[in-house]
């Protein structure tokens, strides 16, 4: 069953200091995705809202308060929540709502107010819980800490080094720079990376992605319930989500992310693709190494570290990855990431996207998505219109 990516629109992902909030935000991207699929708000019928916190937007109940402003009345209302995966899980939820004939065209949106509403301490505090809060959070054991002891092991066990981590950082920053809506669009060469304060080793500041603001909404529904303009766009074809142990110490290879493998497998085994068909990838980059973790563990080459080095996954090789600039570049308002991920990979394969693209758009597009460290992984496997 093709679920159509009908429409879709992100604001600016920033650290806003204008006085607007996330309903602000919600109704621009909301009306702005209705108008890219050639719908009116009252064709919705479902809505799903993404966010990770309610200590970020102070509202319990978020997504009934998101339909009541939109003006929605009357229609299926939800909300999604799995960490950094939230956005991601959202789009899939959506699917689901559409496959299964509960509706017929269904809007997801995403949304963060992560980066102006609470004070950097508080924030960390926040995202350590997103791991185990006994264990680690209540403790004040970062994400910086749990993500730098899985990339020491990735290390270790691979031979990739700080340079290979930075040479990530450097080309997110950069392919943001292209992207109107990015967060950090920074040109900033390797070793302004290895010369940026160190957070927690091998991680620099460079190498870790944004707090940020903003939204993102995409329109899902079947080609028979959309006016022309939203039936030739971009399909999900395949979707999967695996989940791993919550604690790293409790995993018996912590360098790896062993549910992302399972995740693609079986996204891959949906649509009849091959890893080696995936022609583009948005990858879950929260720190730099992640991203090579990632790659690694999708399958979508043989060996992603020589592959990092010969430049495969550049803007101009073979596989572009994280050309909207991913989670480092573009920026990370954890609700909204998933979705804009979808929609990035949605306009590449039209060739709809204001940023950079490939020269030819290819057939199969990856996105990859997680919460905690690899612990809850989404993986969609995204069509080009036929």
């Amino acid at each position: 069953m093709d679920i159509v990516i009908a429409g879709g629109a992100m604001t600016p992902f920033n650290r806003r200091k204008d006085g607007s909030s996330y309903r602000d935000w919600c109704a621009d991207a909301f009306h702005a995705a209705c108008v890219d699929a050639g719908l009116e708000a009252s064709d919705i019928d479902a809505l799903v809202v993404a966010t990770e916190s309610d200590f970020f937007s102070l509202q319990l109940n978020p997504a009934a308060l998101v339909a009541d402003h939109l003006g929605l009345r009357d229609i299926h209302v939800q909300r999604v929540e799995g960490g950094g995966a939230t956005g991601h899980l959202a789009v899939q939820a959506g699917a689901a709502l559409v496959a299964s004939g509960q509706a017929r065209r269904v809007a997801v949106l995403g949304f963060e107010g992560s980066a102006s509403h609470l004070p950097p301490a508080s924030m960390s505090l926040l995202y350590a819980m997103s791991y185990d809060a006994w264990a680690e959070g209540m403790i004040e054991i970062g994400s910086a800490s749990i993500y730098a002891l899985s990339a020491l092991a990735y290390m270790a066990q691979t031979g990739a080094t700080a340079e290979d981590f930075a040479g990530i950082a450097a080309r997110n920053h950069q392919n943001a720079r292209s992207n109107p809506k990015a967060h950090l669009p920074l040109d900033v060469s390797v070793a302004d990376v290895l010369a940026s304060p160190m957070v927690s080793s091998p991680y620099r500041r460079l190498d870790c992605s944004p707090l940020s603001d903003g939204a993102a909404c995409v329109v899902l529904s079947l080609p028979d319930a959309l006016p022309e303009a939203g039936r030739g766009r971009a399909t999900l074809a395949g979707t999967a989500v695996a989940n791993d142990l919550v604690r790293l110490g409790d995993r018996p290879d912590v360098g790896r992310f062993r549910a992302k493998t399972t995740a693609a497998q079986r996204a891959y085994a949906q649509t009849g693709c091959r890893p080696a068909d995936i022609g583009l990838a948005e990858v879950y980059d929260s720190f730099s190494g992640a991203q090579l973790q990632a790659l690694d563990a999708l399958g979508v080459v043989e060996d992603a570290l020589a592959s990092e080095r010969n430049g495969h996954f550049a803007a101009d090789g073979a596989l572009p990855v994280n050309l909207s600039g991913g989670l480092l570049g573009q920026g990370a308002p954890v609700g909204a990431t998933g979705v804009a991920q979808v929609l990035t990979a949605a306009l590449q394969l039209e060739g709809r996207c204001e940023g950079l693209r490939p020269q030819t758009p290819p057939r199969f597009a990856l996105v990859d998505t997680h919460g905690g460290i690899a612990t809850l992984c989404a993986v969609s496997v995204l069509e080009a219109p036929r």
